[in-house]
């Protein structure tokens, strides 16, 4: 009778075992974050002011992206060389946010970044950041150039 009671708790021991080892797998956290690949614009690139910024980037996810969000903002270091007086230009920045929730993968381009006339010329940060539906965060940086047009 031990006998037959040992084996029905060993084989109840694999079955709990082979249970509980499924239900790990199918909830295992998201932790890999997002892979953005910015095509547009280039490291280096001159933006000129009065127009649109050609945009162009590929997001994907193991799982699933969350959004995208792109900032812009100056890099000034106190001197400038300009000819107009500091009150005639105004630091450009920008920061919006876009949703990508329901896709594992996206090609996006748009011209929805605009440089003012009066953007303030010089060296400027160009920053994406992509957050999956988990929340895991990766981030691009690049530098570009805002001029006026020549």
């Amino acid at each position: 009778m031990k006998t037959i009671i040992s084996k029905i708790n060993i084989a109840l021991c694999i079955m709990l075992s082979i249970v509980v080892s499924s239900c790990d797998d199918e909830n295992k956290a998201d932790v890999v974050k997002p892979v953005i690949n910015l095509i547009e614009p280039e490291d280096g690139e001159v933006l000129l002011t009065g127009e649109d910024v050609h945009f162009e980037l590929e997001l994907s996810d193991d799982v699933m992206l969350g959004s995208y969000k792109v900032e812009i903002h100056n890099n000034f270091d106190g001197h400038d060389h300009s000819t107009r007086s500091s009150s005639e230009r105004t630091p450009f920045s920008f920061n919006r946010s876009w949703d990508l929730s329901g896709k594992k993968n996206a090609h996006i381009h748009h011209h929805e970044i605009e440089i003012p006339e009066d953007a303030a010329t010089g060296e400027y940060h160009l920053m994406v950041y992509c957050t999956d539906a988990a929340g895991n965060e990766s981030y691009v940086a690049r530098r570009v150039i805002i001029r006026d047009e020549e």
